[in-house]
């Protein structure tokens, strides 16, 4: 049996196979890494202070060309660093500390949840790393208590600009104070 196949069938096949191949490498790039552990010698990718020094939530970030964590002593420094515009458009995703199912003073590795997904206390009362880092939860309901007991304003991914962390680094928040645009 002989088979008879046109230029243009051969294109079209040869078109299709491409396309299922192209999908599937995406679907593969598209995987989102995993957060990394965070050992006693890691080094904050803004300040190079020692990780592992200071209490208070942490964060990750993962940049769109580099399957390694870029790993911060604080969501401050974390923020920090994704709000830059030079570094918006590279930024793949980044995680942060659960406080609401981790400690303060040492945050658990198994504790990470999205940055995106989170809720956020500003203005409260505890330290982080070299100063005031926003406190970081999975639930809001675990943001309202925090916020209830240690005082702050709770926030979402989305309010969180440069003009707020400038006033969260400058200490000109505190938990009696709320961050408020103008």
């Amino acid at each position: 049996m002989q088979y008879r196949y046109s230029l243009p069938s051969l294109l079209l096949a040869l078109m299709l196979v491409l396309a299922l191949a192209g999908c599937e490498q995406e679907s593969e790039n598209t995987a989102l890494a995993s957060p990394q552990p965070i050992t006693d010698g890691d080094a904050c990718h803004v300040c190079g202070m020692t990780i592992t020094n200071f209490t208070g939530p942490k964060g990750q970030a993962f940049m769109k060309s580099d399957p390694e964590a870029l790993k911060f002593c604080s969501t401050l420094e974390l923020f920090t660093f994704l709000k830059q515009p030079e570094n918006e458009t590279q930024i793949s995703h980044a995680y942060v500390h659960d406080i609401g199912e981790t400690s303060w003073q040492k945050p658990s590795d198994n504790a990470y949840i999205r940055a995106v997904d989170a809720w956020y206390v500003v203005g409260h009362d505890q330290p982080g790393a070299m100063g005031h880092t926003l406190a970081s939860f999975a639930e809001q309901n675990q943001a309202e208590n925090f916020s209830g007991e240690h005082g702050g304003k709770v926030i979402r991914f989305e309010d969180i600009d440069l003009e707020l962390l400038g006033e969260l680094g400058r200490g000109e928040m505190n938990a009696s104070q709320d961050h408020e645009k103008g």
